[in-house]
């Protein structure tokens, strides 16, 4: 046990004194950095793909995170507020980015020697870069982050079936790409 003040306070009432005192908000951020941090930029970087992009949506999702609690609204899902939050802007990341892999990249990245984990990992990564974004997101939420369909829905504003089709359709297009290389590990 760490001892802190805040350990055992709801995140919307943590979420709800960032908008108190500079010692109150700054001992609420830092329970809730704390507390998802470490998720927000995992997604981050899962989505986006490049660190140093990830660390700039990451540090830009708590940012405006802190600002959204100056405005007195009502919060009844944090985790979820957050990857709302970071969905958008890496969603905005890659648009403005226009994120495309290379044919020469993607040759020198594809093919695995052995069955390397690093190597296969590495093209896990880059069949996720070949997703179309709706497609990438949701997948990302469901099998990196664990969330329901109904979250999933929830974040990235779209209905149940229509997250259940896209994930579906994710894992097809992953399958497809890989399927070669798999059919080349197996042998």
């Amino acid at each position: 046990m760490s001892g802190n003040k805040t350990d055992n306070i709801p995140d919307a009432e943590l979420y709800y004194r960032l908008s108190g005192t500079k010692e109150t908000a700054e001992a609420a951020f830092t329970e809730l950095y704390a507390r998802y941090g470490g998720r927000v930029f995992a997604y981050c970087l899962r989505f986006l793909g490049q660190r140093d992009e990830a660390q700039d949506v990451y540090q830009e999702t708590f940012i405006r995170f802190y600002e959204s609690a100056q405005q007195s609204r009502e919060m009844t899902n944090v985790p979820g507020y957050l990857l709302r939050i970071a969905r958008n802007l890496c969603l905005n990341c890659r648009r403005n980015k226009k994120h495309t892999v290379e044919f020469e990249d993607y040759q020198s990245t594809v093919h695995p020697q052995a069955a390397e984990k690093t190597e296969f990992l590495e093209l896990i990564t880059t069949a996720l870069d070949m997703l179309p974004d709706d497609y990438r997101e949701v997948f990302v939420l469901r099998e990196y982050e664990g969330l329901s369909y109904a979250e999933i829905a929830e974040i990235v504003g779209a209905s149940l079936s229509s997250v259940k089709v896209r994930i579906f359709r994710a894992k097809q297009k992953i399958r497809d790409i890989l399927a070669p290389y798999i059919k080349e590990f197996s042998q």
